[in-house]
């Protein structure tokens, strides 16, 4: 379900605000997230070229394929009243943009582009546009969409809500004897089955591999005393991510050092939560995470940033990560997920779905933080 339509219209009237504040002549995107929280419309960007242009000074207008037009009847692109103007094969989409920008008669010589365009939409208008610096639309977009609303606070809630359920069933799936990839495909069916669109990503990472962040899934037979690591999420039908992860153990651990190193990763999770509040720093937050693991001499096994921003994408900003000065403001929602990981022997990662609030961090996953043992 988009979002009502006078919130879409605020935060196109928010875009062209935006753009005329940073300069810029227009912003041009084609279909994904950018798009998504504008228009509400979903889709991803094809050969042929769809492209919103939102000129600084002007009307936004949507070039959209000919043969794709009715499938806008419908949507809010027709209830905004917005133009849309169409192009059949055979005529230059680019030249159309152009058209469209040139009307603003903005004295602006800058344009901002969505920063996954395909690259040969970036340089098709690159060409029709010759006099034109192309930017990244994100400087304009990104402070626009960490900032969430009541109803993408809501929406990111029903996700986490959803991927916890998810978790709780674990042990349906996760046992001794079957294969990485066999727990993989039950996970992602739950994940569906449990209200999201599709599995965006399922990571089980039993035994060594839960030591590579990344891992995806393997034949690697779970065994008994394996760690093992599950990173799962997904949209819902709103398009708002899940993403949270929990560390289980198959009976009790192989490794005498997990007890004592797991409780240092659960007080880094925690040190990094208790940070999070406005008017703090995203690498404030980094740092909390990271200082109880360094104390432990685990420093150099929390090998990556301890989080992102999440909403129409999995990964967007705000990034928490050592150099990032942004400073936290409320309705931004990231993940708290720090890792310690030890090649050739175990690995664990704690992650949740927070949003900042006036009094701190609102956590949106509520499954135990504790090392899940699971039975043998």
């Amino acid at each position: 379900m988009p979002a009502a339509l006078e919130t879409l219209a605020a935060r196109l009237t928010r875009a062209r605000d935006a753009t005329h504040a940073a300069g810029l002549e227009a912003l041009l995107l084609t279909p994904g997230p950018d798009l998504r929280y504008l228009l509400g419309i979903a889709g991803e960007s094809h050969e042929r070229l769809t492209c919103l242009v939102i000129p600084a000074d002007g009307d936004p207008a949507l070039v959209v394929p000919a043969l794709e037009r009715p499938g806008l009847d419908g949507t809010p692109v027709v209830d905004l009243g917005l133009e849309v103007a169409e192009w059949a094969d055979g005529e230059d989409p680019y030249a159309l943009a152009a058209t469209l920008l040139h009307r603003s008669g903005s004295a602006a010589m800058r344009t901002a582009v969505g920063d996954a365009m395909p690259a040969a939409h970036v340089l098709g208008l690159r060409a029709a546009l010759p006099d034109r610096t192309q930017e990244l639309a994100s400087t304009v977009l990104a402070p626009l969409r960490m900032r969430k609303d009541a109803a993408e606070i809501a929406a990111l809630a029903v996700a986490g809500q959803a991927i916890d359920r998810v978790h709780a069933r674990m042990g349906e799936w996760l046992r001794v004897g079957r294969t990485e990839a066999q727990v993989g495909a039950d996970v992602a069916a739950a994940i569906v089955a449990e209200g999201h669109t599709a599995a965006a990503f399922v990571i089980v990472g039993s035994g060594p591999n839960g030591a590579s962040p990344h891992h995806d899934v393997s034949d690697r037979v779970v065994r008994p005393g394996d760690l093992v690591v599950v990173d799962i999420g997904g949209p819902t039908p709103e398009g708002y991510f899940s993403d949270c992860t929990r560390t289980y153990t198959m009976g009790e651990p192989a490794h005498p050092d997990v007890a004592a190193r797991y409780a240092v990763l659960q007080a880094a999770q925690d040190a990094a939560v208790a940070a999070v509040a406005p008017g703090t720093t995203a690498q404030s937050v980094d740092a909390a995470a990271r200082i109880p693991i360094s104390d432990a001499g685990l420093g150099d096994r929390f090998i990556h940033r301890t989080g992102h921003g999440i909403g129409l994408e999995v990964h967007e900003q705000p990034y928490i990560v050592t150099g990032n000065d942004l400073v936290l403001d409320q309705g931004m929602a990231f993940s708290i997920e720090p890792g310690i990981y030890l090649p050739g022997r175990w690995g664990a990662r704690i992650e949740d779905i927070v949003v900042v609030e006036a009094n701190g961090a609102r956590r949106l996953n509520h499954r135990p933080r504790e090392l899940a043992l699971l039975p043998v």
